[in-house]
């Protein structure tokens, strides 16, 4: 069996997705990140105090970091992951781009927008034009086809679709250019109507957006108390 320790953020709704287009079951932990991902509980599982948290009861294996649980879920499952060396290269070739790139990158304009509520302009413009700079190169990659690693949907598109997707509803960045990027736009909507896609942006149930977000400053570091 798997079990999922998460709560309702990109990079914890990446996992409930791909479980959800993988058709495998799982039970799912939803983690309060105002405090609870700092017990000696979750702290064993992950030492680095953060979700989202796989555990394969099956295999004894115990995961941390998205883009790690994605190839792990697309390995096992025999899923979402080309068969042809191109394709599975891109394909992991995407998800670490997303990851290393515009996972941080969106983080710190939230961050900085969002905590500590824009106090600082001239560092929370740099990682909008950063994430703006991010935004055309995915458009660039998606010249000419359906999806990041070609015409097959794949974990890379999981990987960018939670973050991509957060962009549109966060207040903070409502303003990154979406609509200039027109093939990143026509994906987003591609990705967006697939059922599975539609199902796992529900799991876990987000808690009330006063205590997400209290949760959110809590678990900034030098903001936060949770890390002092």
């Amino acid at each position: 069996m798997l079990e999922l320790y998460t709560d309702a953020t990109p990079n914890g709704l990446k996992i409930s997705i791909a479980l959800e287009e993988m058709g495998l079951e799982y039970n799912v932990h939803r983690v309060y990140l105002g405090g609870e991902q700092m017990s000696d509980e979750f702290t064993a599982l992950n030492p680095n105090n953060k979700i989202p948290v796989l555990i394969d009861t099956d295999e004894g294996i115990t995961l941390t970091e998205s883009g790690a649980i994605l190839i792990y879920l697309a390995e096992m499952s025999g899923k979402l992951l080309p068969t042809d060396r191109k394709g599975r290269t891109k394909a992991i070739e995407m998800v670490i781009a997303q990851v290393s790139g515009l996972g941080p990158m969106f983080g710190q304009l939230m961050v900085f927008r969002g905590a500590w509520q824009n106090k600082a302009p001239e560092v929370s413009n740099r990682y909008f034009k950063e994430v703006s700079r991010i935004y055309g190169v995915l458009n660039k990659r998606l010249e000419g086809k359906a999806y990041f690693a070609g015409e097959e949907f794949s974990i890379a598109d999981i990987a960018m679709f939670t973050y991509i997707a957060a962009g549109t509803r966060l207040p903070f960045a409502r303003d990154l250019p979406l609509s200039q990027n027109p093939n990143l736009a026509a994906w987003l909507q591609r990705v967006a109507t697939r059922p599975a896609v539609q199902k796992g942006l529900t799991i876990p149930e987000p808690f009330a957006q006063e205590k997400q977000f209290e949760g959110f400053i809590k678990s900034t570091v030098g903001l936060g108390d949770l890390h002092a």
